[in-house]
């Protein structure tokens, strides 16, 4: 049993936000929304999504494995601050190393809940739905059913900002695919992924293509020169030839020219669908047809593409003539989004055949193409330090962060250089190395290491 510190029980719910937000800790899943609103929601469970559920992604397993104690720490702060009563970690069963270090460490009010290996398992609303038996309805937040989700790595900032009162400064990624080591590691924010390829000794293939996040949801990557950021889902190397790096390199006027000449309204999509198998209204296919029948388009059909949760499934795994009934869905929800359309509609009963339409991850691996690249990737300790790094001031939903510093300025690694104004939504922004700041501009700082 953990005997936790005594100041998890001292530290009051409005300390433990207030350390979150100096820290900038943001949502590391990919969303990045600032963490010290979200744990002002007052709920009955925190919930630690834990699966990590893109194939080739290897962060959140390890890091849980090697940091047990702080994770647990980081959920019952969780849990204070949120006033929660039950704390879950849900984890995949095949995530032994896991297992066997957070199990003796849970006192009574956190349990493990074991996931299956399935896709798409790590999507909050799934995960809730697996771990809780709770369906979040369409367009709601996990809160209406009582319910905060953080993942991981954000479990373990919560920590090291209650304890330490450190900023968030790092980031722990995975490189992977058609590389010479995969690896993760853990590097500073800012730093260009160029670098972060470098040390897994580079790429393997002539031309390669590259993804920030896993294959089915991560996005493409135009230049190496982009910077590690807080929301950095990995670095997937693959043959610029490869089928998930061509589709998304096709612009949205040939996604839209391919739905509407080779849909056959099959509705595979909608069958497999995670939100529409969970009771949601969203059917992919009648997305696809109203988008190439205008005449049927009825009002409610169009606005249930804001549920899409872009999990990709109707493209990668259901459909069998190359459509991206997603892609459609992210252009329907950028109009409507525009409009300030917002979806209203029921919560169905769910399909008696949900838990069995989730795609395994083995099938899933096949189903992508992945077999050759999928490869495991161990984490590395090393000390990176590197010579410049780039510091955007949007790493988070909400305003971007203001610059406190200037050019010329010498800053140390952990100073605040970006805070944001009272009330706004955000998170401030701390450097990642000590320094001179070389510029600073409306995206960016830009520090060098001296």
């Amino acid at each position: 049993m953990l005997n936790p510190p005594g100041e998890i029980h001292s530290a009051s719910a409005e300390a433990i936000r207030e350390r979150v937000r100096a820290a900038g800790v943001v949502g590391a899943g990919g969303a990045g929304f600032p963490t010290h609103v979200k744990l002002q929601a007052q709920v009955e469970i925190f919930l630690v999504n834990a699966a990590e559920c893109e194939p080739m992604l290897k962060v959140d397993q390890q890091l849980m494995a090697q940091q047990a104690a702080r994770l647990v720490r980081g959920v019952l702060y969780g849990m204070r601050a949120t006033g929660a009563t039950e704390g879950i970690i849900a984890l995949k069963e095949k995530y032994h190393a896991a297992i066997e270090a957070l199990t003796p460490l849970l006192p009574g009010q956190i349990r493990l809940h074991i996931l299956p290996d399935v896709y798409p398992a790590g999507d909050e609303v799934i995960t809730i739905w697996l771990a809780t038996g709770r369906r979040v309805p369409p367009a709601a937040l996990p809160v209406s059913v009582g319910v905060v989700v953080n993942n991981v790595q954000t479990v373990l900032n919560i920590a090291r900002a209650v304890e330490q009162q450190y900023p968030v400064t790092r980031r722990t990624l995975t490189v992977n695919g058609a590389v010479r080591h995969p690896l993760t590691v853990t590097v500073p924010l800012g730093m260009p992924l160029r670098e972060v390829l470098a040390l897994a000794g580079g790429a393997t293939v002539d031309k390669p293509g590259f993804i920030n996040g896993g294959p089915m949801m991560g996005g493409l990557i135009p230049s190496l020169d982009a910077p590690v950021t807080k929301t950095t889902g990995g670095l997937l190397v693959l043959p610029e030839s490869h089928p998930l790096i061509q589709r998304r390199l096709q612009d949205d006027r040939t996604v839209l020219t391919i739905a509407r000449t080779v849909c056959e309204q099959c509705r595979l999509c909608t069958d497999l669908c995670p939100r529409h198998l969970i009771g949601h209204e969203l059917s992919p296919h009648l997305l696809v047809r109203a988008v190439n029948y205008q005449n049927v388009a009825t009002p409610q059909t169009l606005l249930s593409a804001l549920t899409c949760s872009e999990c990709n499934v109707c493209e990668s795994v259901a459909c069998p003539v190359g459509i991206s009934p997603m892609r459609v869905n992210r252009l329907l929800k950028r109009e409507l989004r525009a409009s300030g359309a917002r979806y209203t509609g029921p919560l169905r009963e769910a399909d008696e055949m949900a838990r069995y339409r989730l795609t395994p991850v083995k099938r899933l691996i096949s189903k992508l193409g992945l077999r050759e690249w999928y490869q495991d990737a161990p984490m590395i300790q090393s000390d990176i330090a590197p010579s410049r790094v780039e510091l955007l001031l949007r790493q988070h939903i909400g305003a971007p962060a203001v610059p406190c510093v200037k050019a010329g300025d010498r800053v140390s690694r952990g100073q605040c250089i970006a805070d944001i104004p009272p009330e706004a939504l955000g998170a401030p922004l701390h450097a990642s190395i000590d320094g001179v700041v070389a510029s600073v501009t409306d995206q960016a700082i830009t520090v060098v290491r001296g």
